[in-house]
């Protein structure tokens, strides 16, 4: 039988939920307004003088190529990094799952990296492929190939997205590992008693199991594509070489703090509120369906 929580006093709930909804009104509904409002302004580089443009801005951010080539490079980039985060998150997952000795220390180090701030993940990325002395680049040349971040755009999408992956896969590997353990014990013994094999075990009992997890971590891993990633490719790539590896958030800063398009860059935000929003309703109608409770 469910338990519900009765209050007594009418104003002790609110009060219990005050603090989290100041939180949520100054650091997301009050910032959202106010991305509303500057892009339908326009400004001089100065800030001096104000123009109410309507929705010129958007009208001018879509008939820019180079931000409908942003709209790929994100589609890519985030595809990448969610899908192949949470694959190698559970792989590592299921692997500390059976580890008896020293687990604790495994599973310590492999939680580190979250500890890390993105900026410092993409440095340290840079210096393990920095062309010609970092260790990876190094090594790669010595298997006979030319690494360059600075002019290979493939070579500079894959710095950022491993570099992005890494940073992450210590917070899905969490999550998936704390949902394995989470599984009866019982439900894998008898499959292995019926002689299931271990791969058939895994994707016909616990990898269906892991679903609410794995739905959770797909939610949370577009969002940190999206947005988190930003420190990433500022530090890695800056964009380059030219612009492919401009992902939306940072075309959005570019435009905005380097170029001085304040217009711009505020409806470039509402673009890219409205896009997240817009995926994570999208994955709660149709992917939620496959979750099993």
């Amino acid at each position: 039988m469910e338990k519900r929580v009765r209050f007594r006093s009418t104003w002790l709930p609110w009060a219990l939920i005050a603090p989290q909804m100041a939180v949520v009104l100054v650091f997301f509904f009050w910032p959202a307004a106010r991305a509303v409002y500057q892009s339908v302004l326009t400004q001089d580089a100065f800030g001096t003088s104000t123009e109410f443009v309507g929705l010129e801005n958007f009208r001018r951010i879509f008939g820019d190529p180079g931000y409908l080539d942003s709209f790929k490079t994100t589609a890519f980039f985030s595809i990448a990094v969610a899908v192949c985060g949470l694959a190698f998150a559970l792989l590592l997952a299921v692997m500390a799952d059976r580890v008896v000795r020293g687990s604790a220390i495994y599973r310590t180090l492999l939680i580190w990296p979250y500890a890390v701030a993105p900026a410092v993940a993409g440095v340290l990325w840079l210096f393990l492929f920095a062309s010609p002395m970092g260790v990876v680049a190094y090594g790669l040349q010595q298997l006979g190939l030319e690494w360059n971040h600075l002019l290979n755009a493939n070579h500079a999408m894959a710095l950022i997205v491993l570099a992005a992956i890494w940073k992450q896969v210590s917070y899905n590997f969490l999550f998936f590992l704390a949902g394995l353990q989470a599984i009866p014990r019982s439900l894998i013994e008898a499959a292995a008693i019926d002689g299931a094999s271990p791969w058939y075990r895994f994707w016909t009992v616990v990898f269906p199991l892991l679903s609410p997890t794995t739905f959770f971590l797909l939610v949370i891993n577009i969002v940190y594509a999206f947005f988190d990633t930003f420190a990433i490719v500022d530090a890695a790539t800056h964009g380059g070489p030219g612009k492919e590896t401009a992902i939306l958030v940072y075309k959005l800063y570019y435009d905005g703090f380097k170029a001085l398009d304040m217009g711009g860059s505020a409806a470039q935000s509402v673009v890219l509120m409205i896009i997240v929003v817009t995926l994570t309703v999208l994955q709660f109608r149709f992917v939620e369906k496959k979750v099993e409770y």
